[in-house]
């Protein structure tokens, strides 16, 4: 991983990749060459790449491997890619976090974890591109002048606190509050975004959750959606700042507190524009909001209405199923599903309902996290070798499922480097990965 706090520009882009049967193969450009500029202007990063692939005509200047410059003219449909791979894929070295938060959840791994997981990203181009999270404290005037002029978004901001003493502190970063300019700035430019609160209890709760959220909603014109979501805490905070987990009370407290703004926001907006993360419901013990109070779910990657869609998808999909299952007569043979402790009752409930209606033998098993620590209750957090100690010795049947979300995108691979043949291997039987969508969980629990 690369990464860079500084402000040098980059003057040129190393082709590492030509695409077989694409523009740039039939040009002549190859891998390793330079590119230099597009149309006479120099690429800053990806955004501005991006921009000009919506171009019909471009000039672009490439040096060869040997020296050499070439100016080729390519003519193209609007959003047609070249076809090239660049050494960086933001065509720059990522920005790095510059902040100490007193809730960071990279600070609190265990050691030996892999570089990836340690790496903290603040990068306002990976908040647009891919909808992570940033602080605001890696922009420079410069950024927001591109994000202003270019009308880029959405993007998304960990805002925490409006207080900006206290968004200092949390953030244990001296800038941390004057950052917060960069966020009346786009708002005032119509830039869309959406936002995020990480409550912890005793510092932005309560009063001060008040004051952010009226604070956000003066910008509901830009502001699309906030999300409150509770700390995470690991077993690994030795030499951290001192912070306690929600407890059930505080949790259904803080539900009162977000669903109280949420009545006031709807009657005066089209929508409830702020939304508690499913963890505080589950924690509490209290039902759901209805479907439809999520608002066409804008938070849904935050982990807020994630339940009530689920839930909403797999009864559909029971639904649409029960006639054709019943006609075919087949039963699935003995499986169980394994997930987190905080996930354990909605799905146990889920899987009783497809049990009774199609006549399965499925059981559900919480998986207790002793690597990250037992507060850690979440699914996607259960890692390969805390699975093999929850299955060792004891019969799951044919076939075990877990949720994708415990694995690394696209890989097979969980947090701790295990494996899912090597799970499977210990298990004595298949291991399924199953993407967390109502349909896909139903099909998974019928073959």
């Amino acid at each position: 991983i690369f990464c860079r706090f500084g402000r040098d520009r980059m003057d040129s882009h190393r082709i590492v990749e030509v695409r077989m049967g694409s523009i740039a193969e039939e040009v002549g450009m190859e891998k390793d060459d330079l590119l230099l500029t597009i149309n006479g202007t120099e690429i800053v990063d990806v955004i501005d790449y991006i921009e000009w692939m919506e171009s019909e005509e471009l000039e672009v200047l490439i040096r060869k491997a040997n020296g050499e410059e070439w100016e080729i003219e390519i003519e193209k449909e609007p959003g047609e890619d070249l076809g090239l791979k660049f050494e960086y894929d933001l065509m720059d070295k990522q920005r790095c976090c510059r902040n100490k938060c007193i809730f960071c959840f990279v600070d609190q791994l265990p050691e030996g974890m892999r570089d990836s997981l340690s790496y903290k990203d603040d990068d306002w181009r990976l908040s647009f591109l891919v909808g992570n999270y940033i602080t605001l404290t890696n922009l420079s005037e410069r950024d927001v002048e591109r994000i202003v002029g270019k009308h880029i978004g959405p993007l998304y901001v960990s805002v925490h606190t409006t207080n900006p003493g206290l968004r200092r502190k949390m953030l244990n970063n001296r800038f941390a509050g004057d950052a917060l300019r960069y966020l009346y700035r786009m708002a005032d430019a119509g830039i869309r975004m959406h936002t995020q609160i990480v409550l912890c209890p005793g510092w932005n709760d309560g009063a001060e959750l008040d004051r952010t959220l009226k604070d956000l909603w003066r910008l509901r014109h830009s502001v699309q959606s906030t999300a409150v979501v509770p700390v995470g805490l690991t077993g690994h905070r030795e030499n951290l700042a001192a912070l306690e987990p929600f407890r059930p009370d505080e949790a259904a407290k803080v539900i009162d507190q977000v669903e109280g703004w949420q009545k006031k926001f709807r009657r005066e907006w089209e929508n409830g524009f702020v939304y508690a993360a499913d963890e505080f419901y589950v924690l509490a013990g209290k039902e759901f909001p209805p479907y439809e109070d999520y608002d066409e779910f804008p938070q849904l990657e935050n982990g807020v209405g994630l339940t009530v869609q689920f839930r909403r998808e797999f009864d559909e999909a029971m639904e649409d199923r029960k006639d054709a299952v019943a006609r075919s007569g087949h039963v699935s043979g003995k499986r169980t599903v394994l997930t987190g402790k905080s996930a354990y009752g909605i799905l146990h409930d889920m899987v009783q309902k497809a049990n009774r209606l199609f006549g399965l033998d499925v059981s559900v098993m919480a998986v207790e996290n002793r690597f990250f620590g037992t507060s850690v209750t979440v699914a996607g957090l259960v890692t390969g070798g805390d699975l093999i100690r929850a299955v060792k010795g004891k019969d799951l049947g044919d076939k075990i499922l877990i949720p994708d979300t415990m694995l690394r995108k696209g890989q097979d691979v969980f947090l701790d480097d295990v494996t899912v043949p090597q799970l499977a291997e210990e298990a004595g039987i298949p291991v399924v990965s199953v993407p967390v969508r109502g349909e896909d969980f139903l099909k998974a629990l019928l073959e």
